[in-house]
């Protein structure tokens, strides 16, 4: 049975990666226990609190040693995950190192730490598809800086711009998210020590100094006090994970209308069978762009759970840090389905670039509306001049006809009929638009280096 759609074996291949989904399987969710359970018995042996043999005795034992099965029963009695999981550990060490195991250590040190491996695990993941998403995403930009499309605004022909400057703005708002994750790793990924009620009693002085040590071991940050309430940090990489799948959302809906029958300026890749209709043989449905705006609706959801679980009363709260177990892993499992398909569509993307140029001309020139405009407004002050402009426009949706024809065929000078003549050049807006490409790929490549830069460090 699966309550969730990235856990069915049926729709879990469309919206997350299986590597995503092996970072927060249960498997991977006791080996990131051990690891705490390990890091957290050396740094109590250095301070000659627990045997020195204990971490060696810890790393010993495999996520292989556990019954699966039996913890998830035993986790219904307890209500949480990490006592069966200490008493299963007791149970394979020596009888001599069993009383120091978990020493000092509460349920939320042992889970929070081991949450904290996983998404680090996950974020490496992410960092590497975001960087490939990024450089496939620099060549499309660059291949069609200067290819003319319309600009829309309200879903309407604004005026005219490159399709690169449009895949420009989506790559910045990418852009906006990628250059803060290590940030976010940094400030966000935190080893949570604090015993039962975070003061580290039973360690007496050594608390701080054992915490420090329990974080350095896992190449985790250190926070200045227990992190059990203090649900900011995990609130924040909601945050972001939301942030990056509206990003990849807000493309997806470009590419569901440049894809529409009526506009059919790109379309998805092809692959045989993918994007069909169990009623219409003809149809080829955007699946990748599908995806990734069915993440950006599903995840702000998700993210308002973790602002909610921000609400932890005293020292630890009852049922939003449970809350966090749903929201947490679901995000990090959209988000790579968001970047899987935005791979294939930044990699495989169709352009027609007749067809952007045929729409341009859709019109008949209402577009350079405002260019005319603003071309006659210095003879015939703006006011005259626009509405010069708009009876033409009018006209011309009425009547038929290009609007640079019958601007020409008014009552202008000829000073005024070469400012409009002008005013209907293609030339300009590509040139304007086409300017802003490289700034942004430039700052794309350093972001993309960073990522990689990321992925090496992890």
């Amino acid at each position: 049975m699966s309550f969730s759609a990235l856990d069915s074996q049926i729709t879990g291949p469309l919206f997350r990666t299986e590597r995503m989904a092996g970072v927060f399987s249960d498997h991977a969710r006791i080996k990131a226990m051990l690891r705490c359970e390990e890091a957290l018995a050396r740094a109590q042996a250095m301070a000659g609190l627990v045997p020195v043999t204990l971490a060696t005795a810890i790393a010993s034992i495999t996520p292989d040693d556990f019954n699966l099965s039996e913890l998830g029963q035993a986790t219904a009695l307890s209500g949480v995950p990490t006592i069966p999981f200490v008493k299963a550990v007791q149970a394979n060490l020596p009888r001599d190192l069993e009383p120091f195991f978990h020493f000092g250590a509460t349920t939320q040190d042992i889970a929070d730490t081991a949450l904290a491996l996983q998404m680090r695990e996950g974020f490496t993941l992410i960092a590497r598809d975001l960087a490939t998403i990024i450089s496939e995403l620099v060549s499309l930009a660059e291949r069609h800086k200067s290819t003319p499309c319309i600009g829309r605004t309200y879903m309407q022909h604004a005026a005219p711009i490159t399709f690169g400057f449009k895949i420009s703005t989506r790559i910045a708002n990418i852009l906006a998210f990628a250059q803060r994750l290590k940030p976010l790793c940094d400030q966000s990924l935190l080893a949570s020590l604090g015993g039962p009620v975070g003061t580290l009693t039973t360690m007496g002085t050594h608390g701080p100094v054992i915490l420090k040590a329990y974080a350095d071991a896992l190449k985790l940050g250190c926070p200045p006090i227990a992190m059990h309430a203090q649900r900011g940090p995990m609130a924040g990489i909601a945050a972001w994970l939301a942030g990056l799948c509206e990003a990849l959302g807000a493309w997806g809906s470009d590419i569901v209308h440049l894809s529409s029958t009526e506009v059919a300026e790109v379309s998805e890749p092809y692959v045989a069978g993918r994007g069909g209709s169990s009623a219409m043989p003809h149809k080829r449905n955007p699946v990748s762009a599908t995806v990734l705006l069915a993440a950006a609706t599903a995840a702000p959801g998700l993210a308002s759970t973790m602002f909610t679980a921000m609400i932890a009363p005293h020292e630890r709260p009852a049922g939003a840090w449970h809350a966090e177990w749903h929201a947490l892993p679901q995000l990090f499992g959209l988000t790579s389905g968001a970047l899987q398909e935005a791979h294939h569509l930044a990699k495989g993307l169709n352009v027609d670039v007749a067809r952007m140029r045929a729409n341009i001309d859709h019109t008949h020139g209402l577009f350079f509306a405002d260019a005319a405009s603003a071309a006659l407004a210095p003879t015939r002050g703006r006011a005259d001049a626009y509405a010069i402009v708009e009876a033409a426009a009018n006209h011309a949706r009425s009547q038929g006809g290009e609007l640079e024809t019958i601007l020409l065929a008014s009552n202008l000078t000829p000073s005024e009929r070469n400012a409009v003549e002008q005013a209907f050049r293609l030339e300009p807006a590509i040139a304007a638009a086409a300017q802003w490409v490289d700034p942004v790929c430039e700052k794309a490549r350093a972001v993309h280096a960073a990522l990689l830069n990321f992925v090496e460090e992890a």
